[in-house]
């Protein structure tokens, strides 16, 4: 299907319609893909609409096609990009990143000196992320507000993150700072140069964070939790060796 069709902007009161099979559809990819977003209910995606923070893509015929809405946390401090989805018909169709793209904007407008962050277990959105000035970070970095992180009670990774005392999981944290960061081509090709680092990386921290999991299930005593995170990307990199 061509992009040019589908027409993506901010969603009103008028497109709560919508928001059952969006959080349907959030779950059942979450299901799908084996890992878990913080859960939503179709109440709170229309008050996300109705309060005009939120985008939807959609074909000229109403059919749905993405959506992607912001939360504010530590008292407008920080800014989440959450629950993207796009319908699999319409997946690796360049729609993601356009969502992204009017989602980053409609939150800089709202709230300009707010730190945008993320937490992502896919390179692809690593990418897109960083084609927007998203650095990759530490959870140190991302707000401490509670009520945040109780929001990944409802993932299947949960117990993975309190293991490692909320400093590290399986998503990777993303941030851009509007006081303090990069251009977006400087970050989009330290992604590029580093992508297969990147990608080492997630795969490093299912296989080591599984299977740290396992042997805790079988009552391994020696299991203890990670090293004191490091505060930048790069860092990040060379702290596991895959700096490229």
């Amino acid at each position: 299907m061509d992009n040019q069709e589908i027409i993506i902007r901010v969603a009103h009161s008028g497109d709560t319609h919508y928001a059952e099979t969006i959080t349907t559809e959030m779950e059942e990819s979450a299901k799908a893909r084996g890992t878990g977003i913080a859960k939503r209910s179709p109440a709170y995606v229309a008050n996300k609409m109705e309060e005009g923070k939120a985008v939807i893509a959609h074909l000229p015929d109403g059919a749905w096609v993405g959506f992607c809405y912001i939360e504010t946390w530590s008292h407008g401090a920080f800014v989440a990009n959450s629950g993207l989805i796009v319908v699999p018909a319409f997946r690796k169709s360049g729609v993601a990143k356009s969502i992204k793209k009017k989602i980053f904007d409609l939150s800089r407008q709202l709230y300009p000196e707010a730190k945008i962050f993320g937490l992502t277990t896919g390179l692809a959105v690593m990418k897109i992320n960083s084609e927007l000035g998203y650095e990759p970070v530490t959870y140190s970095e991302l707000t401490q507000d509670e009520e945040f992180w109780a929001g990944c009670k409802s993932c299947v990774n949960y117990d993975i993150l309190m293991s490692k005392e909320r400093k590290n999981c399986m998503c990777t944290a993303m941030l851009y700072d509007p006081a303090d960061h990069y251009e977006p081509e400087e970050t989009k090709k330290f992604f590029e140069e580093n992508k297969k680092g990147f990608e080492r990386l997630l795969r490093f921290k299912e296989w080591k964070f599984v299977k740290a999991l396992r042997r805790k299930d079988k009552g391994d005593s020696n299991n203890k939790p990670g090293g004191t995170p490091k505060p930048s990307a790069r860092k990040l990199l060379q702290l596991f060796g895959f700096l490229g």
